[in-house]
């Protein structure tokens, strides 16, 4: 990945929306399907500002229909986001989510094929016109990062426009970043 364009790019558009840059910020790469967190590490001086640092890097899942903004499209959101909610803290992994609430888990044959597990965090797009209002909203396509029953699928374009990550690393990035941590979509 090229987290040095991802990074400019995410804050040339943090610089153009008037958003400030949060400590923590999550870069998805569509092209690699890769998902890197970075953290704002503190300034060496008193007057320098703080360098980002990848700290993690992860496998994930875009849409299998490809990049588009559009309601009903199906297809992955670019630009910036940021976690508006986060759902699912201490339930078990493979916990079964329907509209957001809890219905069942992965071991229960019923739910087996469950698209949307263990984790969900609600994105909400930044950009008027391109990934917020209208039929472009990202937050009102219910456009997530979460889990999947279907853990192999992770590294390849397979999701309906959510991002998808292994159980294990949306579990830990669950509990590394708070509501509120931008997310660039590249």
């Amino acid at each position: 990945m090229n987290d040095v364009s991802m990074l400019d790019r995410c804050l040339e558009a943090c610089l153009r929306l008037k958003v400030e840059p949060t400590r923590h910020l999550l870069l998805v790469e569509v092209s690699t399907q890769k998902l890197s967190l970075l953290i704002q590490q503190p300034p060496s001086s008193p007057n320098a500002e703080g360098v980002y640092e990848e700290t993690r890097r992860f496998s994930c899942s875009t849409s299998r229909f490809g990049t588009g903004q559009f309601k009903d499209s199906q297809c992955t959101p670019l630009g910036l986001h940021r976690i508006a909610e986060k759902i699912g803290q201490n339930l078990p992994v493979g916990t079964v989510f329907k509209a957001r609430q809890m219905v069942g888990h992965v071991s229960d044959p019923k739910w087996a094929g469950s698209k949307i597990t263990t984790r969900i965090l609600w994105l909400a797009g930044l950009d008027p016109g391109f990934n917020l209002g209208g039929s472009v909203d990202s937050h009102d396509r219910f456009i997530y990062i979460h889990g999947t029953a279907d853990q192999s699928s992770i590294g390849t374009p397979a999701s309906h426009g959510c991002v998808h990550l292994n159980d294990e690393d949306l579990v830990f990035l669950f509990d590394a970043v708070p509501t509120g941590t931008l997310v660039w979509i590249g």
